[in-house]
Formats: structure tokens, C-alpha cells, sequence
């Protein structure tokens, strides 16, 4: 095999969910029947490996040192939302349901993959909390093992270093359009637990 084409593919490998097989069959339709999609694809991983930098405010990908949302006058500086990723920043803003300020986390705790509070930039998350205009931060980790230890390792952090915030956190149930008879047990009980008065 080329080294060329050996190199291209264990590069695909390195993307989450690309096996050996599937980076190589990856590889082989870019060349063999996409050449012009593979070098916008590399024009685009060059331009954002070198352009994007993370936000000094959210801590998402930016290609200003603070990014347009946060430098958006019309956001509630008195909430804070904080997520895992980017994407799921995006998720959120697309329901438009939150006018307020975000910090991307860029993980979740994993003391398994040696991801600990630090590699998580929680000090610049203390920061972000220490501002007096800040009245409530709404924890939105993902519903995972992971995302659930971060939420309440980050809600009693918070507690201990700023106890006059209030600390929520997203409610969990039946998605729309989600039937019961579907619904894991799990899913279900959060349902239940969370459940508010109809109406409101």
C-alpha cells in the first residue's frame, strides 16, 4: 500500500466511530469518486486546525478570542449554561429556548480516560460564576453516567464556591412524540420524578 494512502487512512482512523475497515473504505471513495470533496476537506481541516481558537468567555470554537454570542449585548448575563460540547450548544440555541450566557465544558468527567477536573478548565468556570451580575447557572451535561457524575460534581462545586446561586438542572422524560410502551424503566422514573402540575 502507498504510504500516502497509508497515512490518509490511519489519520480517518483517528476519528471517533472509524474503525480500520471503515476508515479505508472512507479513504478509497474520497479518491475513487470524490476527489474534489477530499480537497475542500482538507482546506476546511487546515483552515479550522489553524483559524479557530476557543472562546475566552465560552470556551467554544471561535475564530475571534471572543466569540459573536458572547459578545452579543441582547444575552442575559445573569444565566449560565453549562454543556458538554459545542454541538450541544448549538442543540440548544436551535430550540431557542435559552437567551443567556453558555460555558463548554469540552467533556465530561472520566476519571477512566484520565479526564478530571482540570482537563476540564473548571478554574475558568469558577471565574465565570464569581461575577456579580450572575444569578442562576443551569447544568445541561448530557443524561449519560458520565454527564449525571459531572452535573452533581459540578452542582456541589458551585454550591461550595458561590452558595447564593441557584444550580438547575435540564429535567428529564419522555421525549415529544415518545410513546410509554417504548420508554426504558430509567427514562420512565424521570418522567415520573420530574413531573409538574398541568398548566404550568
Amino acid at each position: 500500500m502507498s504510504r500516502v494512502l497509508a497515512d490518509l487512512i490511519d489519520g480517518l482512523r483517528r476519528l471517533p466511530g472509524l474503525g480500520p475497515r471503515s476508515a479505508q473504505r472512507l479513504a478509497h471513495h474520497l479518491l475513487l469518486r470524490d476527489r474534489q470533496a477530499a480537497v475542500r476537506l482538507a482546506r476546511a481541516l487546515e483552515q479550522a486546525a489553524s483559524r479557530l481558537v476557543h472562546c475566552s468567555e465560552c470556551n467554544t470554537f471561535s475564530e475571534t478570542p471572543v466569540c459573536p454570542r458572547c459578545s452579543d449585548p441582547a444575552r442575559d448575563p445573569s444565566l449560565l449554561c453549562v454543556v458538554e460540547m459545542p454541538a450541544d450548544l448549538e442543540a440548544l440555541e436551535a430550540a431557542r429556548v435559552f437567551s443567556g450566557s453558555y460555558y463548554v465544558l469540552m467533556g465530561r468527567l472520566s476519571p477512566l480516560d484520565g479526564i478530571g477536573p482540570q482537563e476540564l478548565g473548571i478554574d475558568r468556570l469558577l471565574q465565570r460564576i464569581a461575577r456579580p451580575e450572575l444569578r442562576e447557572v443551569v447544568l445541561a451535561t448530557n443524561f449519560t453516567a458520565e454527564g449525571e457524575a459531572t452535573a452533581v460534581w459540578l452542582a456541589e462545586t458551585i454550591a461550595a464556591a458561590a452558595p447564593h446561586l441557584k444550580v438547575s438542572r435540564l429535567a428529564r422524560g419522555v421525549p415529544v412524540g415518545g410513546e410509554l410502551e417504548y420508554a426504558d424503566p430509567a427514562t420512565l422514573a424521570y418522567a415520573w420524578h420530574d413531573r409538574r402540575s398541568f398548566g404550568g
